[in-house]
Protein backbone atom coordinates (compact mmCIF):
# COMPACT_ATOMS: atom_id res chain seq x y z
CA UNK A 1 0.00 0.00 0.00
CA UNK A 2 3.06 2.25 0.26
CA UNK A 3 2.88 3.13 -3.48
CA UNK A 4 -0.53 4.09 -3.11
CA UNK A 5 -0.20 6.17 0.02
CA UNK A 6 2.31 8.04 -1.73
CA UNK A 7 -0.24 8.62 -4.92
CA UNK A 8 -2.39 9.64 -2.24
CA UNK A 9 0.50 12.24 -0.84
CA UNK A 10 1.14 13.74 -3.88
CA UNK A 11 -2.56 14.61 -4.49
CA UNK A 12 -1.83 18.15 -6.67
CA UNK A 13 0.47 16.08 -8.54
CA UNK A 14 -2.25 13.33 -9.56
CA UNK A 15 -4.72 16.25 -10.19
CA UNK A 16 -2.80 17.82 -12.79
CA UNK A 17 -1.81 14.92 -14.92
CA UNK A 18 -5.61 13.64 -14.07
CA UNK A 19 -6.69 16.66 -15.47
CA UNK A 20 -4.69 16.03 -18.22
CA UNK A 21 -5.84 12.66 -19.12
CA UNK A 22 -9.73 13.68 -18.69
CA UNK A 23 -10.02 16.96 -19.79
CA UNK A 24 -11.94 15.83 -22.40
CA UNK A 25 -13.98 13.52 -21.10
CA UNK A 26 -15.21 15.28 -18.20
CA UNK A 27 -16.62 17.14 -20.56
CA UNK A 28 -19.64 14.88 -21.90
CA UNK A 29 -21.04 15.60 -17.85
CA UNK A 30 -21.48 18.96 -18.13
CA UNK A 31 -22.73 18.70 -21.86
CA UNK A 32 -25.67 16.67 -20.82
CA UNK A 33 -26.68 19.49 -17.97
CA UNK A 34 -26.74 22.07 -20.66
CA UNK A 35 -30.15 21.85 -22.17
CA UNK A 36 -28.91 24.72 -24.89
CA UNK A 37 -26.35 22.22 -26.23
CA UNK A 38 -28.63 19.04 -25.76
CA UNK A 39 -31.66 20.59 -27.62
CA UNK A 40 -28.94 21.55 -30.58
CA UNK A 41 -27.46 18.13 -30.58
CA UNK A 42 -31.33 16.64 -30.87
CA UNK A 43 -32.22 19.48 -33.47
CA UNK A 44 -29.36 18.02 -35.67
CA UNK A 45 -29.66 14.42 -34.63
CA UNK A 46 -26.89 11.63 -34.03
CA UNK A 47 -23.77 11.76 -37.03
CA UNK A 48 -24.18 9.29 -39.17
CA UNK A 49 -20.28 8.72 -40.27
CA UNK A 50 -17.00 9.38 -39.22
CA UNK A 51 -14.65 12.02 -39.89
CA UNK A 52 -11.03 13.06 -39.01
CA UNK A 53 -9.10 16.43 -39.03
CA UNK A 54 -5.15 16.71 -38.31
CA UNK A 55 -3.26 19.25 -37.72
CA UNK A 56 0.40 19.19 -38.13
CA UNK A 57 2.12 22.13 -36.52
CA UNK A 58 5.38 23.30 -38.12
CA UNK A 59 6.61 25.77 -34.88
CA UNK A 60 9.08 28.22 -35.21
CA UNK A 61 7.40 29.57 -38.48
CA UNK A 62 8.32 27.06 -41.53
CA UNK A 63 9.87 28.63 -44.49
CA UNK A 64 7.54 27.80 -47.30
CA UNK A 65 9.50 29.59 -49.76
CA UNK A 66 11.67 26.53 -50.24
CA UNK A 67 9.38 23.94 -49.82
CA UNK A 68 7.64 25.21 -52.92
CA UNK A 69 10.16 27.25 -55.26
CA UNK A 70 9.26 28.52 -58.58
CA UNK A 71 10.62 26.99 -61.69
CA UNK A 72 11.22 28.16 -65.35
CA UNK A 73 11.96 31.80 -65.67
CA UNK A 74 10.88 32.92 -62.16
CA UNK A 75 13.34 30.32 -60.46
CA UNK A 76 16.14 33.37 -62.12
CA UNK A 77 14.50 35.89 -59.86
CA UNK A 78 13.98 33.23 -56.75
CA UNK A 79 17.35 32.41 -56.85
CA UNK A 80 19.23 36.02 -57.05
CA UNK A 81 17.33 37.07 -53.98
CA UNK A 82 17.34 34.07 -51.86
CA UNK A 83 21.49 33.85 -52.42
CA UNK A 84 22.87 31.45 -50.48
CA UNK A 85 19.49 29.90 -49.56
CA UNK A 86 18.23 29.24 -53.00
CA UNK A 87 17.64 25.59 -53.75
CA UNK A 88 19.04 24.28 -57.35
CA UNK A 89 16.07 24.16 -59.60
CA UNK A 90 17.94 21.02 -60.97
CA UNK A 91 17.46 19.21 -57.65
CA UNK A 92 13.48 20.41 -56.97
CA UNK A 93 10.79 17.71 -57.51
CA UNK A 94 8.53 19.07 -60.07
CA UNK A 95 4.84 19.06 -59.67
CA UNK A 96 2.40 19.76 -62.88
CA UNK A 97 -0.83 21.27 -61.10
CA UNK A 98 -3.65 20.32 -63.58
CA UNK A 99 -5.39 23.86 -62.62
CA UNK A 100 -3.45 27.28 -62.14
CA UNK A 101 -1.59 30.08 -63.85
CA UNK A 102 0.48 28.29 -66.00
CA UNK A 103 3.49 28.69 -63.75
CA UNK A 104 6.09 25.99 -62.66
CA UNK A 105 6.79 24.99 -59.33
CA UNK A 106 8.53 22.11 -57.56
CA UNK A 107 8.94 20.54 -54.36
CA UNK A 108 11.67 20.77 -52.06
CA UNK A 109 14.37 17.75 -52.80
CA UNK A 110 13.56 16.28 -49.70
CA UNK A 111 10.27 16.06 -50.46
CA UNK A 112 9.68 13.28 -52.79
CA UNK A 113 6.66 11.35 -50.41
CA UNK A 114 4.99 14.51 -51.34
CA UNK A 115 5.39 14.87 -54.52
CA UNK A 116 3.88 11.22 -55.03
CA UNK A 117 1.28 12.35 -52.46
CA UNK A 118 0.65 15.16 -55.22
CA UNK A 119 0.98 13.47 -58.75
CA UNK A 120 -1.11 11.02 -57.14
CA UNK A 121 -4.18 13.82 -56.61
CA UNK A 122 -4.09 13.54 -53.07
CA UNK A 123 -1.87 16.37 -51.59
CA UNK A 124 -3.08 20.68 -52.65
CA UNK A 125 -1.08 23.39 -52.05
CA UNK A 126 -2.35 26.63 -50.56
CA UNK A 127 -0.77 29.70 -51.56
CA UNK A 128 0.43 32.66 -49.14
CA UNK A 129 -1.90 31.69 -45.81
CA UNK A 130 -2.11 34.13 -42.77
CA UNK A 131 -3.26 35.38 -39.91
CA UNK A 132 -5.45 39.13 -41.17
CA UNK A 133 -8.10 41.04 -39.21
CA UNK A 134 -9.41 42.44 -42.43
CA UNK A 135 -7.98 42.08 -46.13
CA UNK A 136 -5.38 43.98 -46.93
CA UNK A 137 -3.46 45.16 -49.18
CA UNK A 138 0.08 46.46 -49.72
CA UNK A 139 -0.80 50.52 -49.48
CA UNK A 140 -3.27 49.45 -46.79
CA UNK A 141 -0.56 48.32 -44.65
CA UNK A 142 1.85 51.08 -45.27
CA UNK A 143 -0.68 53.87 -44.33
CA UNK A 144 -2.20 51.79 -41.60
CA UNK A 145 -5.33 51.99 -42.92
CA UNK A 146 -6.94 48.96 -42.16
CA UNK A 147 -6.25 47.26 -38.72
CA UNK A 148 -3.44 44.47 -38.58
CA UNK A 149 -3.27 41.30 -36.72
CA UNK A 150 -1.94 42.40 -33.03
CA UNK A 151 2.18 41.70 -32.35
CA UNK A 152 2.80 40.57 -36.43
CA UNK A 153 5.91 38.15 -36.59
CA UNK A 154 6.07 37.19 -32.61
CA UNK A 155 5.88 33.53 -32.03
CA UNK A 156 3.37 33.32 -29.20
CA UNK A 157 1.06 35.83 -30.29
CA UNK A 158 0.66 34.78 -33.96
CA UNK A 159 0.60 30.81 -33.08
CA UNK A 160 -2.64 31.83 -30.73
CA UNK A 161 -3.71 33.47 -33.48
CA UNK A 162 -3.43 31.09 -35.64
CA UNK A 163 -5.17 28.49 -33.27
CA UNK A 164 -7.72 30.76 -32.40
CA UNK A 165 -8.77 32.40 -35.96
CA UNK A 166 -9.57 35.59 -33.62
CA UNK A 167 -6.79 37.75 -34.22
CA UNK A 168 -8.79 40.87 -32.55
CA UNK A 169 -9.98 39.26 -29.70
CA UNK A 170 -8.54 38.34 -26.87
CA UNK A 171 -7.95 34.35 -27.16
CA UNK A 172 -10.74 32.41 -25.09
CA UNK A 173 -11.30 29.41 -27.49
CA UNK A 174 -9.36 27.81 -30.48
CA UNK A 175 -11.00 26.99 -33.68
CA UNK A 176 -10.81 23.32 -33.32
CA UNK A 177 -12.32 23.27 -30.14
CA UNK A 178 -15.48 25.41 -31.47
CA UNK A 179 -16.04 22.91 -34.19
CA UNK A 180 -16.11 20.52 -31.19
CA UNK A 181 -18.59 22.47 -29.22
CA UNK A 182 -20.54 22.17 -31.82
CA UNK A 183 -20.33 18.67 -32.95
CA UNK A 184 -19.34 16.73 -29.77
CA UNK A 185 -23.01 16.74 -28.71
CA UNK A 186 -23.96 14.78 -31.88
CA UNK A 187 -21.99 11.95 -30.45
CA UNK A 188 -23.80 11.71 -27.69
CA UNK A 189 -26.63 9.15 -27.11
CA UNK A 190 -29.44 10.36 -24.65
CA UNK A 191 -31.08 7.18 -25.01
CA UNK A 192 -27.89 4.41 -24.85
CA UNK A 193 -25.06 6.02 -23.01
CA UNK A 194 -22.95 2.68 -24.02
CA UNK A 195 -23.45 3.94 -27.58
CA UNK A 196 -21.80 7.70 -27.04
CA UNK A 197 -18.12 8.99 -27.62
CA UNK A 198 -15.62 7.56 -25.27
CA UNK A 199 -13.42 10.22 -25.55
CA UNK A 200 -13.64 13.92 -26.52
CA UNK A 201 -13.86 14.70 -30.05
CA UNK A 202 -10.54 16.95 -30.07
CA UNK A 203 -7.54 14.72 -28.98
CA UNK A 204 -3.81 15.92 -28.62
CA UNK A 205 -0.72 14.16 -28.70
CA UNK A 206 1.83 16.66 -28.10
CA UNK A 207 0.42 18.35 -25.06
CA UNK A 208 -1.54 21.57 -24.67
CA UNK A 209 -2.65 23.59 -27.25
CA UNK A 210 -4.67 26.58 -28.17
CA UNK A 211 -6.32 24.81 -31.34
CA UNK A 212 -8.04 22.07 -29.55
CA UNK A 213 -9.71 24.50 -26.87
CA UNK A 214 -13.40 24.75 -26.42
CA UNK A 215 -15.65 26.43 -24.72
CA UNK A 216 -17.79 23.61 -23.13
CA UNK A 217 -15.22 21.15 -24.37
CA UNK A 218 -11.75 20.74 -24.07
CA UNK A 219 -9.25 18.53 -25.39
CA UNK A 220 -8.39 14.75 -24.01
CA UNK A 221 -3.66 14.15 -24.12
CA UNK A 222 -2.07 11.37 -25.09
CA UNK A 223 1.25 10.59 -25.64
CA UNK A 224 2.49 8.64 -28.36
CA UNK A 225 2.54 5.62 -26.45
CA UNK A 226 -1.57 5.67 -25.52
CA UNK A 227 -3.15 7.06 -22.60
CA UNK A 228 -0.98 7.79 -19.49
CA UNK A 229 -2.19 5.73 -16.39
CA UNK A 230 -0.38 5.47 -13.22
CA UNK A 231 3.19 3.92 -13.10
CA UNK A 232 3.51 0.96 -11.80
CA UNK A 233 0.31 0.39 -10.24
CA UNK A 234 -1.78 -2.43 -11.67
CA UNK A 235 -4.01 -5.81 -11.15
CA UNK A 236 -4.85 -5.68 -6.63
CA UNK A 237 -2.88 -2.17 -6.06
CA UNK A 238 -4.90 -0.36 -9.43
CA UNK A 239 -8.33 -1.62 -7.29
CA UNK A 240 -7.05 -0.56 -3.94
CA UNK A 241 -5.90 3.13 -5.63
CA UNK A 242 -9.32 3.37 -7.04
CA UNK A 243 -11.43 2.27 -3.81
CA UNK A 244 -9.72 4.44 -2.08
CA UNK A 245 -10.20 7.62 -4.44
CA UNK A 246 -13.97 6.14 -4.66
CA UNK A 247 -14.31 6.58 -1.12
CA UNK A 248 -18.07 9.37 -0.55
CA UNK A 249 -17.47 12.58 0.40
CA UNK A 250 -19.55 15.28 1.87
CA UNK A 251 -16.67 17.85 0.39
CA UNK A 252 -18.01 18.61 -2.55
CA UNK A 253 -14.22 19.71 -3.67
CA UNK A 254 -13.01 16.36 -2.58
CA UNK A 255 -15.86 14.67 -3.91
CA UNK A 256 -15.33 15.93 -7.67
CA UNK A 257 -11.91 15.27 -7.13
CA UNK A 258 -12.40 11.39 -7.15
CA UNK A 259 -15.34 11.60 -9.98
CA UNK A 260 -12.54 13.04 -12.11
CA UNK A 261 -9.74 10.67 -10.42
CA UNK A 262 -11.72 7.71 -11.48
CA UNK A 263 -13.05 8.74 -14.61
CA UNK A 264 -9.50 9.75 -15.93
CA UNK A 265 -8.07 6.14 -14.67
CA UNK A 266 -11.28 4.36 -16.14
CA UNK A 267 -11.32 6.39 -19.54
CA UNK A 268 -7.03 5.72 -20.39
CA UNK A 269 -7.48 1.83 -20.03
CA UNK A 270 -10.26 1.70 -21.98
CA UNK A 271 -8.50 4.10 -24.76
CA UNK A 272 -5.33 1.78 -24.35
CA UNK A 273 -7.35 -1.05 -24.63
CA UNK A 274 -8.95 -0.27 -27.80
CA UNK A 275 -5.49 0.62 -29.46
CA UNK A 276 -3.69 -2.80 -28.23
CA UNK A 277 -4.52 -4.32 -32.25
CA UNK A 278 -2.11 -1.71 -33.70
CA UNK A 279 0.56 -1.84 -30.87
CA UNK A 280 3.63 -5.03 -30.67
CA UNK A 281 3.05 -6.96 -33.84
CA UNK A 282 1.11 -5.19 -36.42
CA UNK A 283 2.96 -3.39 -39.06
CA UNK A 284 2.44 -0.76 -40.95
CA UNK A 285 3.08 -1.02 -44.72
CA UNK A 286 4.60 2.52 -45.17
CA UNK A 287 6.45 2.67 -42.20
CA UNK A 288 6.33 5.50 -40.11
CA UNK A 289 9.93 7.04 -39.38
CA UNK A 290 11.04 6.86 -35.84
CA UNK A 291 10.99 11.01 -35.26
CA UNK A 292 8.92 12.66 -33.01
CA UNK A 293 6.43 13.80 -35.80
CA UNK A 294 6.53 10.14 -37.13
CA UNK A 295 5.13 8.43 -33.49
CA UNK A 296 2.79 11.28 -32.92
CA UNK A 297 1.05 10.54 -36.31
CA UNK A 298 1.19 6.90 -35.77
CA UNK A 299 -0.43 7.11 -32.50
CA UNK A 300 -3.05 9.17 -34.54
CA UNK A 301 -3.61 6.53 -36.61
CA UNK A 302 -3.94 4.32 -34.34
CA UNK A 303 -6.49 6.41 -32.20
CA UNK A 304 -8.28 6.27 -35.78
CA UNK A 305 -7.97 2.61 -35.98
CA UNK A 306 -9.79 1.89 -32.79
CA UNK A 307 -12.66 4.49 -33.99
CA UNK A 308 -15.33 1.91 -33.76
CA UNK A 309 -14.07 0.69 -30.32
CA UNK A 310 -14.37 4.22 -29.02
CA UNK A 311 -17.69 4.77 -30.71
CA UNK A 312 -15.95 8.19 -32.18
CA UNK A 313 -17.74 10.05 -35.21
CA UNK A 314 -15.68 13.08 -35.56
CA UNK A 315 -12.28 13.78 -33.94
CA UNK A 316 -9.79 16.20 -34.20
CA UNK A 317 -6.08 15.73 -34.15
CA UNK A 318 -2.95 18.06 -33.07
CA UNK A 319 0.17 17.35 -33.60
CA UNK A 320 3.27 19.32 -33.34
CA UNK A 321 7.11 19.69 -34.07
CA UNK A 322 9.40 22.36 -33.28
CA UNK A 323 12.52 23.27 -34.93
CA UNK A 324 11.41 25.70 -37.56
CA UNK A 325 12.66 28.90 -36.71
CA UNK A 326 15.43 29.19 -38.29
CA UNK A 327 17.19 32.05 -38.20
CA UNK A 328 20.65 30.15 -38.59
CA UNK A 329 22.17 26.85 -40.06
CA UNK A 330 18.97 26.75 -42.64
CA UNK A 331 20.92 25.40 -45.15
CA UNK A 332 24.58 23.80 -45.42
CA UNK A 333 27.57 26.27 -46.73
CA UNK A 334 28.24 23.62 -49.31
CA UNK A 335 24.76 22.41 -50.32
CA UNK A 336 21.45 24.17 -49.73
CA UNK A 337 19.65 21.02 -50.48
CA UNK A 338 21.16 19.67 -46.81
CA UNK A 339 20.62 21.66 -43.68
CA UNK A 340 18.71 21.41 -40.94
CA UNK A 341 15.59 22.87 -42.75
CA UNK A 342 15.79 19.90 -45.23
CA UNK A 343 15.90 17.44 -42.53
CA UNK A 344 12.70 18.61 -40.78
CA UNK A 345 11.16 18.82 -44.73
CA UNK A 346 12.22 14.91 -44.87
CA UNK A 347 10.63 14.39 -41.47
CA UNK A 348 7.46 16.37 -42.26
CA UNK A 349 7.50 14.12 -45.77
CA UNK A 350 7.68 11.13 -44.93
CA UNK A 351 5.49 11.19 -41.58
CA UNK A 352 2.73 12.35 -44.31
CA UNK A 353 2.99 9.47 -46.67
CA UNK A 354 3.09 7.44 -43.94
CA UNK A 355 0.38 8.39 -42.49
CA UNK A 356 -1.82 8.33 -45.89
CA UNK A 357 -0.71 4.89 -46.59
CA UNK A 358 -1.81 4.07 -43.10
CA UNK A 359 -5.41 5.30 -43.87
CA UNK A 360 -5.45 3.56 -47.15
CA UNK A 361 -4.14 0.35 -45.64
CA UNK A 362 -6.67 0.88 -42.92
CA UNK A 363 -9.40 0.68 -45.67
CA UNK A 364 -8.19 -2.54 -47.12
CA UNK A 365 -9.07 -4.47 -43.83
CA UNK A 366 -12.47 -5.35 -44.10
CA UNK A 367 -12.33 -8.78 -42.87
CA UNK A 368 -10.51 -7.97 -39.78
CA UNK A 369 -12.91 -8.03 -36.98
CA UNK A 370 -10.67 -6.06 -34.80
CA UNK A 371 -11.52 -3.04 -37.21
CA UNK A 372 -14.41 -0.84 -37.80
CA UNK A 373 -14.60 -1.92 -41.34
CA UNK A 374 -14.26 1.10 -43.99
CA UNK A 375 -12.80 0.75 -47.50
CA UNK A 376 -13.40 5.07 -47.22
CA UNK A 377 -11.31 5.49 -44.64
CA UNK A 378 -8.86 7.27 -46.29
CA UNK A 379 -11.56 9.92 -47.88
CA UNK A 380 -13.09 10.66 -44.34
CA UNK A 381 -9.18 11.63 -43.00
CA UNK A 382 -7.63 15.04 -44.06
CA UNK A 383 -4.45 16.22 -42.65
CA UNK A 384 -2.94 19.75 -42.95
CA UNK A 385 -0.03 22.11 -41.81
CA UNK A 386 0.01 25.18 -39.94
CA UNK A 387 2.71 27.47 -38.31
CA UNK A 388 2.86 30.30 -36.56
CA UNK A 389 4.03 32.67 -39.77
CA UNK A 390 6.19 32.58 -43.49
CA UNK A 391 9.65 33.58 -43.04
CA UNK A 392 11.26 36.37 -45.09
CA UNK A 393 12.02 36.06 -48.80
CA UNK A 394 15.82 37.43 -48.90
CA UNK A 395 18.72 35.76 -46.63
CA UNK A 396 20.14 36.95 -43.84
CA UNK A 397 23.15 35.65 -44.25
CA UNK A 398 22.68 32.23 -42.60
CA UNK A 399 18.84 31.84 -42.47
CA UNK A 400 15.89 33.61 -42.68
CA UNK A 401 14.10 35.85 -40.14
CA UNK A 402 10.15 35.89 -38.92
CA UNK A 403 8.06 36.72 -41.92
CA UNK A 404 3.64 36.77 -42.41
CA UNK A 405 2.46 34.63 -45.20
CA UNK A 406 2.88 30.75 -45.84
CA UNK A 407 2.43 28.27 -48.29
CA UNK A 408 0.30 24.78 -46.75
CA UNK A 409 -0.48 21.39 -47.40
CA UNK A 410 -3.60 19.63 -47.31
CA UNK A 411 -3.71 15.40 -47.58
CA UNK A 412 -5.83 12.94 -47.81
CA UNK A 413 -8.35 11.07 -50.18
CA UNK A 414 -10.92 13.97 -50.14
CA UNK A 415 -8.67 16.97 -50.96
CA UNK A 416 -8.88 18.57 -55.00
CA UNK A 417 -4.97 17.20 -54.99
CA UNK A 418 -2.79 18.06 -57.62
CA UNK A 419 -3.86 21.40 -58.02
CA UNK A 420 -2.64 24.93 -56.45
CA UNK A 421 -5.30 27.44 -54.44
CA UNK A 422 -4.58 31.04 -54.12
CA UNK A 423 -1.85 33.64 -55.68
CA UNK A 424 1.34 33.15 -55.52
CA UNK A 425 3.29 36.16 -54.18
CA UNK A 426 4.97 37.94 -56.98
CA UNK A 427 8.77 37.38 -55.31
CA UNK A 428 9.94 40.80 -55.30
CA UNK A 429 11.08 42.60 -52.65
CA UNK A 430 9.11 46.29 -51.75
CA UNK A 431 7.06 44.50 -54.76
CA UNK A 432 3.03 44.24 -54.46
CA UNK A 433 3.02 41.42 -51.87
CA UNK A 434 5.60 42.99 -49.71
CA UNK A 435 5.46 44.65 -46.20
CA UNK A 436 9.08 46.09 -47.38
CA UNK A 437 11.63 43.27 -45.99
CA UNK A 438 10.14 40.44 -48.03
CA UNK A 439 7.71 38.89 -45.89
CA UNK A 440 4.27 38.49 -47.67
CA UNK A 441 0.87 39.90 -47.23
CA UNK A 442 -1.60 36.99 -46.94
CA UNK A 443 -3.85 37.03 -49.61
CA UNK A 444 -5.69 34.12 -47.42
CA UNK A 445 -6.87 34.71 -44.29
CA UNK A 446 -6.57 31.83 -41.63
CA UNK A 447 -10.15 32.09 -41.66
CA UNK A 448 -10.82 31.09 -45.26
CA UNK A 449 -8.30 28.19 -45.29
CA UNK A 450 -10.02 26.97 -41.87
CA UNK A 451 -13.45 27.51 -42.61
CA UNK A 452 -12.84 25.26 -46.00
CA UNK A 453 -11.64 22.32 -43.59
CA UNK A 454 -14.80 23.26 -41.07
CA UNK A 455 -17.17 22.99 -43.81
CA UNK A 456 -16.08 19.63 -45.09
CA UNK A 457 -15.78 18.32 -41.81
CA UNK A 458 -19.41 18.99 -40.88
CA UNK A 459 -20.19 22.31 -39.12
CA UNK A 460 -22.80 24.10 -41.21
CA UNK A 461 -22.26 26.58 -43.53
CA UNK A 462 -24.74 28.53 -41.02
CA UNK A 463 -22.81 27.82 -38.32
CA UNK A 464 -19.63 29.05 -39.46
CA UNK A 465 -19.61 32.17 -38.12
CA UNK A 466 -19.83 30.55 -34.87
CA UNK A 467 -16.76 29.02 -35.40
CA UNK A 468 -15.04 31.61 -37.28
CA UNK A 469 -16.56 35.05 -35.85
CA UNK A 470 -14.47 37.15 -38.84
CA UNK A 471 -15.34 34.97 -41.56
CA UNK A 472 -18.00 37.35 -43.20
CA UNK A 473 -15.05 39.99 -43.61
CA UNK A 474 -13.12 37.80 -46.59
CA UNK A 475 -14.30 36.81 -49.98
CA UNK A 476 -14.24 33.28 -50.03
CA UNK A 477 -15.06 31.35 -47.30
CA UNK A 478 -14.54 28.21 -49.03
CA UNK A 479 -11.56 27.80 -50.83
CA UNK A 480 -12.98 24.57 -52.73
CA UNK A 481 -10.05 22.32 -52.25
CA UNK A 482 -12.28 19.45 -50.62
CA UNK A 483 -14.21 17.51 -52.26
Amino acid sequence: MEHELQFLRTRRDFMRQAACAALGTIGLTSAIRDLRLIGSAAAQGPLDDYKALVCIFLSGGNDSNNLIVPRGADWVNYSAIRQNLAIPEAALHPIVPVSGDGRMFGLHPSCVELKTLFDEGKLATIFNVGVLSYPMTRAQYQSNSVPRPPQLFSHSDQVTHWQTSLPDQPPKSGWGGRIADLLQPRQIDLLNSNNSARIALCTSVNGANTFEVGNTYQQYHVSTNGAVLLSGVTGARLTAVKDLIGIPSVNLQQQAYSEVADHALDTGQLLNDAIQYTGTGWTWEAAFPTSSLGNQLKMVARLIAARGQLKMKRQIFFVSVGGYDTHTNQTAVTDPTTGSHANLLNELSEAIYAFQRGMEQLGRLTTNPNFSNDPQIANRVTAFTASDFGRTFPTNGEGSDHGWGSHHLVVGGAVKGKRTYGTFPVQQVNGPDDTSTGRWIPRLSVDEYSATLARWFGVEPGLLSTVFPNLGRFATPDLGFMS
